[in-house]
């Protein structure tokens, strides 16, 4: 009977020796495993292959995206390339020049992915891991009008996504009524952001509540940039970062009054208007503020540039920190009269870093604190903590950083940063900040009083 088993074990392995190995061909630790079982127990290397083939093929790869002119001359085939078949699939078209798609399955790996970069079919695409697939964002170049349908390839495990040449009013037609998915929607949410702990051994609600009376930390001055007949950075499709970063600063503002009510919020500006970078100091230093923020969005020439920046003031270290110090302090040139902010010299900065060295420590150690929110907590990409010459946070006579939420010169953080969703994000993370940074500071004023 053992004679029997072994020789139709021998027969089996050779069956699926073809097929399975293939399969690992580049896994050099499972041939090894492979070779050794060959030879030592033919019956445990059936049972290894089936077990690991079906094991394999739980996940199911996207590996590149090609594109290619269709035959009839009417547009273009973009091709996704899976190791198997997708669940289903859903397309939606929420503007003239976006294509967004849910790939089904919650197996679906879009990591390591390749894709041309070169195309003219598309400007960016971007991929989004969702816990029952991935999501897919197809920006179309502005000049250039497609309406998209997706469908299974008929002669491989392909999805394949048509392009079809279309008019732009019918286009306009069809998207009209459809708002763009936000992806991270489903993977992060802003209530849990503003309800969980803060990092460390505190918990910020049970020790807030404690300590909230004993040190008073009661003012923080919000500064949306920029204005009035200022606009900002003027980013894709129009968007002004003036706009932007006051829907950001209202929210920051509302959480902080709903979460810490005693806790007094003063804004630079509360409407579309123009308030000089001088006079933006002033007006915390009249409240008597405890905390400065100053809210910006960037902008770049290439448009797959991404993520947040905060910074604190000083010296700038590198030339991608002086051209944001440039682009923020230009806003001297719509200032007029008497009042009118001067450019700030290497000797001004030297001067303030020994006379206010206590600032400079506590403002790193904020910024440092907000970008462990963007990183951590809201999953946003983080280019670090850095400093320069703010004239802005030059003039507020206490701790003040400033903090690029996003470059809306990229579509996707765009359409991220003007949605209620993706600013309510943001402002939770800049809260969060806030809160635990008053924790920490109310616990050692305490701490020296006791």
């Amino acid at each position: 009977m053992l004679i029997y088993c072994l020789n139709c074990a021998r027969y089996k392995s050779h069956i699926f020796q073809h097929s399975v190995i293939k399969t690992y061909k580049t896994n050099y630790t499972s041939r090894r495993y492979i070779s050794f079982f060959k030879r030592a127990c033919p019956l445990l290397l059936i049972f290894l292959m089936c077990t690991t083939t079906l094991i394999a093929q739980d996940t199911n790869i996207l590996e590149r995206v090609s594109t290619a002119e269709r035959s009839d001359g009417k547009g273009y085939v973009v091709r996704f390339h899976l190791e198997q078949k997708i669940d289903s699939f859903k397309v939606i078209q929420p503007e003239t020049n976006l294509i967004q798609m849910t790939l089904y399955g919650e197996q679906v790996n879009s990591s390591g992915i390749a894709y041309d970069t070169t195309t003219a079919v598309y400007d960016e695409i971007g991929f989004y891991d969702l816990p029952f697939g991935v999501g897919v964002d197809l920006y179309i170049p502005e000049d250039t009008h497609f309406l998209g349908d997706a469908y299974h390839d008929g002669q491989s495990e392909d999805l394949l996504l048509g392009l079809t040449y279309s008019k732009p009013d019918e286009i306009q037609y069809l998207t009209e009524d459809l708002d763009p998915v936000i992806w991270s929607k489903f993977t992060i949410s802003r209530d849990s952001l503003l309800a969980s702990t803060a990092p460390g051994s505190l918990t910020v609600d049970n020790d807030y509540q404690l300590l909230k009376d004993k040190i008073k930390f009661d003012v923080v001055v919000i500064d949306p940039g920029h204005g009035g007949h200022d606009p900002g950075a003027i980013g894709y499709r129009g968007t002004k970062e003036k706009d932007v970063v006051l829907d950001v600063a209202r929210k920051v503002g509302g959480y902080i009054e709903e979460y810490m009510p005693e806790v007094e919020v003063v804004y630079t500006r509360k409407d579309d208007s123009f308030v000089g970078l001088e006079e933006r100091g002033q007006i915390a230093n009249k409240a008597e503020g405890d905390l400065f923020v100053s809210i910006h969005c960037n902008v770049f020439s290439n448009r797959n540039a991404k993520g947040t920046e905060v910074y604190f003031l000083g010296l700038h270290r590198s030339q991608a920190a002086f051209e944001v110090m440039k682009k923020e302090n230009s806003v001297i040139r719509f200032e007029e009269g008497p009042n009118k902010s001067e450019e700030l010299t290497e000797e001004d900065l030297l001067i303030y870093e020994l006379a206010n060295s206590g600032y400079m420590a506590t403002s790193e150690k904020l910024a440092g604190m907000l970008e462990h929110q963007f990183d951590e907590r809201a999953q946003r990409r983080s280019r670090g903590v850095k400093q320069a010459g703010f004239i802005v946070l030059y003039h507020a006579s206490m701790p003040a950083i400033l903090v690029e939420t996003g470059f809306i010169s990229n579509p996707s953080e765009q359409r991220y940063l003007t949605s209620d969703y993706g600013q309510s994000i943001i402002a939770s993370a800049i809260f969060r900040a806030i809160r635990n940074y008053k924790l920490e500071y109310e616990k050692s004023q305490n701490f020296k009083t006791n």
